[in-house]
């Protein structure tokens, strides 16, 4: 069964259909890039996979739940326990150190403190970031505070990673270091949107969107 199934989504703002009937499957642990010019609507499609913006028309299904047909409470749960969130920019909380960016959405889930912040490390150390652990999140550099973030979406042990543009904003070096994270977790899917040709390579399949639609690489 695939892990995610879009069948059919639509989403208007005002007169503008900003995506226009887009179906899609994604497998368990297939990496998956959505590439395509500005404004063609990936942001929007990818908000609407992770439950933050709700379609107009179709159907999205989640480890076998349909989400939209659920209450407020069981997607927030279904959010928290199976998907992981890398933006371009890391989104951290500037007053809590990176050790408790990364666990915050463990305690969310109920694991207890010396746990989640034990997890934490465990994700810190390999990503290069071990050392700066105790940093507060606002004194890391962009690199670093990126690979922050993958660990905190990584925390959970989520189903489904959903990536806005995450180097966007980095250098050759933090960009390769983000993507290793992000794209070689053993059983994790990722769907990160990009620009970067580069970045579309090192995922199994590629996806390209124009005006609201699937312009080729549909299943």
């Amino acid at each position: 069964m695939s892990l995610l199934v879009v069948d059919g989504v639509r989403r208007r703002f005002g007169d503008r259909e900003v995506v226009a009937g887009i179906s899609l499957a994604i497998e368990p642990g297939e990496t998956v890039a959505l590439m395509g010019p500005s404004g063609c609507g990936k942001t929007t499609l990818l908000q609407m996979i992770g439950l933050l913006d709700r379609p107009d028309g179709g159907r999205i299904e989640l480890a076998g739940v349909e989400p939209w047909r659920a209450s407020a409470a069981a997607r927030a749960e279904l959010r928290l326990s199976s998907l992981g969130f890398v933006f371009q920019h890391s989104n951290l909380l500037d007053h809590l150190s990176a050790k408790e960016n990364v666990a915050l959405p463990a305690w969310r889930a109920g694991m207890a403190r010396r746990a989640a912040l034990a997890r934490a490390d465990e994700l810190l150390t390999p990503l290069g970031v071990g050392p700066r652990a105790k940093a507060k999140a606002g004194e890391l550099s962009i690199g670093e505070a990126q690979r922050v973030a993958v660990a905190r979406a990584l925390v959970n042990r989520p189903r489904l990673v959903l990536a806005d543009e995450p180097t966007g904003s980095l250098d050759a070096a933090s960009a390769q270091g983000v993507l290793a994270a992000l794209l070689g977790s053993p059983g994790v899917a990722v769907l990160v949107v990009t620009h970067d040709p580069e970045v579309a390579a090192r995922a199994a399949r590629t996806l390209r969107m124009r005006d609201g639609m699937l312009a080729s690489g549909a299943p």
